[in-house]
């Protein structure tokens, strides 16, 4: 149950992961779909608004949430299966069992964190695609991610397949190759 909407959160927001599990119940506005995250990595809290489709699916698993768990143990937002806050380890070994089950399990194995690498890197896809100003929006997906420095971000921009081909057909137009 707490498995989907997790690891939606975390695919279309570029969470970490223990930001995440740290999210209480009175973080998340199910109103305005703009869940706050306390705490992170640099001390400091920030406000994640998440897309409609995301919005949905926190406000279905917290309907089953309160369902199961009308008297929580703990105020988290994600449960485990003991009705407490959702560990680091129970996603990890949630996370690991899902990737088999899907057969993404080729012998590397996938981390919840490498989600907030994709998540990078699609955003960056993204913008090429849309022919934005890359280097103008980095510092606002450096800020969303909750970053200090850009150099943190670049950390998590990984040089995969379809960005490279992105940004080299968009050099060879701007550069008047074509």
């Amino acid at each position: 149950m707490v498995l989907t909407p997790l690891i939606g959160l975390l695919a279309s927001t570029g969470l970490r992961s223990g930001e995440a599990l740290r999210i209480d119940r009175a973080d998340v506005d199910l109103t305005s779909g703009v869940p706050s995250i306390r705490k992170t990595k640099f001390r400091k809290d920030r406000l994640v608004p998440v897309h409609p489709t995301t919005l949905d699916a926190l406000r279905a698993y917290a309907r089953q949430r309160d369902l199961a768990y009308p008297k929580s143990k703990d105020r988290a937002f994600f449960l485990s299966s003991r009705g407490n806050r959702l560990s680091s380890a129970g996603l990890q070994l949630a996370f690991a069992a899902a990737c088999k089950i899907a057969g993404l399990d080729d012998g590397k194995a996938l981390r919840p964190h490498d989600l907030r690498h994709r998540f990078a890197v699609t955003r960056l896809a993204a913008w090429h695609r849309e022919q934005a100003d890359v280097q103008a929006l980095l510092p606002l997906l450096a800020t969303y991610l909750g970053h200090t420095r850009y150099s943190d971000t670049a950390y998590y921009v990984t040089a995969t397949a379809e960005l490279l081909g992105i940004a080299a057909e968009r050099a060879f137009v701007d550069g008047g190759l074509a």
